[in-house]
């Protein structure tokens, strides 16, 4: 990014870059492609009007990458209402096994805390200091939560 984002072209450049990103991050938290579509569009606005917020250009990827998760959470603390729980899974049971691979559902079975930093870090490619300042976790603890996570994988997929 040449300097600080300022114009609505630029903004648009660098969301274009970080579009699969950070759908794979909402993806990881709320499980449906219309949520996640709906979670990227209030981020995206949000994002662009807070953009003064931004200090430093070469966290545009982290700071886009937290706006999404809290509108994620957002997301599910609105919805927790008004979709019961059994309802939401038939649904994406039958959406996602016919979409997805193996490894993929493997990895949506995960619990939240495992899944989570599996996802921003072997698919977003962040670091895990990164990680962990965005979950407010020790490094310690996500690199845990990370071996934690393969080795779940390792034995599911080795069935």
């Amino acid at each position: 990014m040449e300097g600080l984002v300022v114009d609505k072209e630029q903004f648009t450049n660098e969301i274009l870059k970080l579009e699969k990103s950070l759908y794979y991050t909402a993806k990881s938290i709320l499980g449906n492609d219309e949520d996640c579509a709906d979670v990227l569009q209030n981020a995206i606005l949000k994002a662009f009007a807070n953009l003064d917020s931004l200090r430093e250009e070469q966290y545009f990827k982290t700071w886009m990458t937290k706006i999404v998760l809290n509108e994620s959470y957002a997301m599910i603390r609105k919805n927790k209402a008004t979709v019961s729980y059994e309802e939401y899974m038939e649904n994406a049971a039958v959406s996602d096994s016919q979409a997805y691979s193996e490894i993929y559902m493997e990895i949506q079975a995960l619990e939240e805390k495992y899944r989570l930093p599996f996802v921003l870090h072997y698919v977003n490619g962040f670091t895990l200091k990164e990680i962990a300042a965005m979950l407010g976790n020790s490094e310690a603890g996500i690199k845990m939560r990370l071996l934690r996570a393969r080795d779940i994988l390792k034995k599911q997929l080795a069935v």
